[in-house]
């Protein structure tokens, strides 16, 4: 295995820079690296790749011309009536996100739940319901990543082939890209060099123990030829404390020919290989008055209760999934390999019309080993070591371990080893035992006395995703007439194969790098007579047989159509008619459980939800029209307003509840824009509606049932987005939102108590902010930046019987350009180590409760700060 912390190093000191940087700085290059060559414009469908002006690029300006849901090429962000964001490298070195999720903060309205770790994380946009990816598409180079949108970041990360970054929420986004109806986010190359070789490379490096190195190189070979390579390796330890080193790798290479009619034919490769740490959810403990705290030994704005005692479970399994034992590894975290192929062609046909094709191939594979804390069980099985071990108030007392039979936990116990006369915890690694009667050393376990129930969760899916875009563009100017016609047909398909069977259920105590322990039978003598778990595990199967195979087949026809009548009026409108085919093989559930291998020690003498061996098929097929029009009016040179509506939706493809039929949204905005020398703004309201959103639960009162959840809910709300400058050294960019969302209604599969109408969406905050000011250093030396991030009340669950308060995260950093070749930036996040809390425990339900003064949560990481130096050659 490639030891990628050396290479660094030895990296870092030949090239004589210091030693800075984030391994998980997941950024664009630094201002001394900007702008070095103008930004890819494959951003939509039939982008001209030489519409943009590379002389317009810069911060903050509102004359750039956009990419990302237009289609004219001649739409800048002052004239669009689309809400757009720009952010070029600058802004994301600013940002210095720590992961690629972090990365879409830069947009007004997104909400990101970044404590997952470098993937898996959680964002929403305009009020819709947090906890997924739904409505929210990432592209790179205009062609979504995932045709379904969701787990796109699995197989993203930002580095230093990008260029910039930039989004379009809501109107054109659901026509021009599939399940983009919120939002559509673009990551932009930087295009291959024609005139001389260029090249970059990063080093980073983190305080909490990442290294990265990211590397660029583009050059001619021969004339109207280029090439581009590059990349990163990684070597990570995460934010959170973890015995755990990550490594991996990403490259892209492009091979771009350029004809003298100014068409071009590009061709794409990327290759990923990474594993990511990945952090769940932990208990908080909070005040009489409803503060939230840490549990005594276990630091909420560090710790992490994964570590050695997860490195290796071999799970009892159902046979027929050909793995009669499964093996869960968090030392393997959230393994992903892909393979990503790709050409782009665009072809002028006449001065006023040309043709585009983008094709993509991805074929990859996620191996996903993460731990559950309190899912199902909840705050009932975080409870004192003693009270585990008393069969009276036991958390395990109602389990019953034999199918079909009425024997509780503890009655099997003394049934299967007679003469036990207490229970004990023993560690399973260094075997220590803690008999119930040593009431001392229990409640003093960790210094807090407690145990909880984590559900191991081991989950694989394979995707084979093919995507193409293809159409023509024509363009039609007379007199006062400027017209742009874009019509084109898309055609997807997707094929997944998913695997979560062997799901278990471990005790393990409350505290960093946690322990794990076997329930043990110890008769009068003090002398263990057998074991009531399997290396940890009480119990398998705990989220169903975990088995589907399903695909999507999906063709669309789409036009957008940008209209200029004279210098001010400009009127958009466009639609896309999707047509999708989705069938899915359910793996079936057993009528009895397969046993569990001979020799397998523990009370549980069955897998639990095992899966038969076959499947049973659904298949069904959904017609649906998406549509925007828009009109925007530039008042004066320095004024314009627009307005827009939209009708977009979201697939939802096969799992194992079925096939699921595509949710509708509609949306409305309409706003100003002002520019002046030294100040740019957007001031928008819009309304968001929803029907029928769907997804999937755990069911707590069954744990092994995965119950379907349709949500209604209408937002109402107002975005500010504004770079000021009033002085040459100074800026300030400001964006915000404040909504009002509201579930109207909300109906699930099976029954689930609770009352939701008028209740806030869960893991939805109504006031979001960040002001971001930015002190220029003269001759060119670089810029002091800081950040304020506000992020409003929210509640876990959509009973809102938790509310996690507001929090506010202030960050600081400084890019000193040591060299015109030689750039520094150093980061610091949450300077005052500020608390803030993003969800709760969805696994534990709908109606979410603070129970002996505990609830599960996930909390942002505490004070940290990221180091890079970028040598441009």
């Amino acid at each position: 295995m490639i030891d990628f912390r050396s290479s660094f190093r030895a990296a870092l000191f030949a090239s004589g820079a210091m030693i800075v940087s984030p391994a998980l700085a997941q950024q664009a290059a630094p201002p001394a690296d900007a702008a070095t060559q103008a930004p890819s414009e494959a951003g939509t469908p039939a982008n001209d790749p030489a519409a943009t002006d590379p002389a317009a690029t810069g911060s903050g300006g509102m004359q750039e011309i956009i990419v990302t849901g237009n289609t004219s090429g001649k739409r800048t962000l002052f004239d669009s009536s689309s809400n757009v964001t720009l952010a070029d490298s600058a802004d994301i070195a600013r940002k210095a996100p720590r992961s690629t999720a972090e990365t879409l903060e830069l947009v007004p309205g997104v909400f990101v739940e970044g404590t997952a770790g470098p993937t898996s994380n959680n964002y929403s946009v305009r009020g819709l319901r947090g906890g997924a990816q739904t409505f929210v598409t990432l592209e790179e180079d205009g062609m979504p990543i995932l045709y379904g949108g969701g787990g796109a970041d699995f197989y993203f990360q930002n580095d230093i082939t990008i260029a910039r970054l930039e989004a379009v929420q809501g109107g054109t986004s659901g026509v021009l890209a599939p399940n983009g109806a919120g939002a559509t986010i673009n990551f932009i190359s930087l295009k291959p060099s024609y005139d001389k070789a260029t090249a970059s490379m990063r080093f980073t490096g983190a305080t909490y123990g990442d290294l990265r190195s990211d590397g660029y190189f583009s050059a001619p070979i021969a004339e109207n030829l280029a090439f581009s390579v590059g990349g990163y390796v990684t070597s990570q330890k995460g934010v959170r404390r973890t015995p755990f080193t990550f490594e991996g790798y990403n490259v892209k290479a492009i091979l771009e020919k350029r004809f003298d009619d100014g068409g071009t034919v590009r061709l794409t490769y990327k290759r990923i290989d990474q594993r990511n740490p990945y952090y769940a959810d932990m208990p908080f403990q909070v005040s009489a008055s409803g503060n939230i705290s840490s549990v005594p030994g276990l630091d909420l704005k560090k710790d992490d209760v994964g570590g050695r005692y997860f490195t290796q479970f071999l799970v009892p399994n159902s046979p027929n999934t050909g793995n009669a034992l499964r093996k869960f590894s968090s030392a393997l975290g959230n393994r992903v390999k892909a393979n990503t192929y790709r050409i782009d062609i665009d072809k002028p046909v006449s001065d006023a019309f040309s043709l585009f094709a983008h094709v993509r191939y991805l074929d990859g594979k996620y191996d996903f080993n993460g731990i559950f804390p309190g899912s199902g069980s909840g705050t009932a099985g975080l409870t004192s070591a003693a009270n585990y071990l008393n069969p009276a108030v036991s958390p395990l007392a109602g389990l019953t371990p034999i199918q079909g039979a009425n024997f509780t936990y503890f009655q099997a116990a003394q049934f299967a080893f007679p003469g036990t006369a207490q229970y004990g915890l023993r560690d399973i690694r260094t075997g220590a035992v803690i008999p119930a009667s040593n009431t001392a050393a229990l409640s003093a376990l960790n210094g807090n006395g407690l145990l909880q129930q984590t559900v191991l969760n081991h989950q694989t899916l394979a995707t084979k995703d093919f995507g193409s875009d293809v159409g023509a563009k024509w363009d039609y100017k007379s007199g006062s007439i400027d017209n742009s016609l874009t019509v084109g047909g898309m055609y997807y398909n997707v094929r997944r194969k998913n695997d979560q069977s062997a799901t278990a259920t471990v005790i393990n105590d409350v505290t960093n790098d946690s322990h794990v322990y076997d329930l043990v039978a110890i008769n009068a003598g003090g002398q263990v007579l057998g074991t009531l778990t399997n290396n940890g595990m009480v119990n398998y199967g705990n989220w169903g047989q975990g088995l589907f195979e399903d695909e999507v087949n999906s063709i669309a026809g789409y036009f957008n159509d940008e209209l200029r009548i004279g210098e001010n009026l400009h009127i958009d409108f466009g639609a896309r008619y999707e047509h999708q085919r989705v069938s899915v093989d359910i793996g079936n559930q057993a009528l009895v459980n397969a046993a569990v291998p001979v020799g397998t020690p523990g009370l549980y003498r069955d897998v639990g939800a095992t899966f038969n061996g076959t499947y049973t098929r659904q298949s069904d097929s959904f017609d649906k029209l998406a549509y925007t029009g828009g009109i925007n009016y530039t008042l004066t040179p320095n004024i314009s307003l627009y307005a827009r509506g939209a009708y977009g939706f979201q697939t939802n493809g096969g799992d194992t509840g079925g096939t699921h039929k595509p949710t509708g949204l509609t949306l409305y905005e309409g706003g100003l824009r002002f520019q002046w020398p030294g100040f740019n703004a957007s001031v928008i309201g819009f309304r968001t509606q929803i029907n029928d959103l769907s997804y999937q639960i755990i069911n707590p009162d069954n744990q092994s049932q995965q119950t379907n959840a349709l949500a209604d809910s209408r937002t109402n709300g107002v975005q500010i987005d504004a770079d000021i400058r009033p002085v040459r050294f100074f800026s300030l960019n400001v964006i915000g939102v404040y909504q009002d969302p509201k579930l109207t209604n909300l109906t699930f599969s099976g029954p689930i108590a609770g009352s939701y109408d008028g209740n806030t969406p869960e893991r939805t905050p109504k006031k979001l902010l960040t002001v971001t000011p930015s002190f220029i250093l003269p001759n060119g030396l670089g810029e002091i930046y800081g950040r304020w991030k506000y992020v409003g009340k929210i509640f876990a669950d959509a009973g809102n019987g938790i509310a996690l308060p507001e929090y506010n995260v202030f960050s600081a950093g400084i890019s000193v350009n040591v060299t015109p070749m030689i750039n520094l930036n150093a980061s610091v996040d949450n300077l005052t180590n500020a608390k803030g809390f993003t969800e709760g425990n969805p696994r534990q339900g709908q109606t979410q409760t603070i129970v002996d003064g505990y609830f599960y949560g996930r909390a942002i990481y505490g004070r940290n700060a990221i180091f890079s130096a970028t040598i441009k050659l």
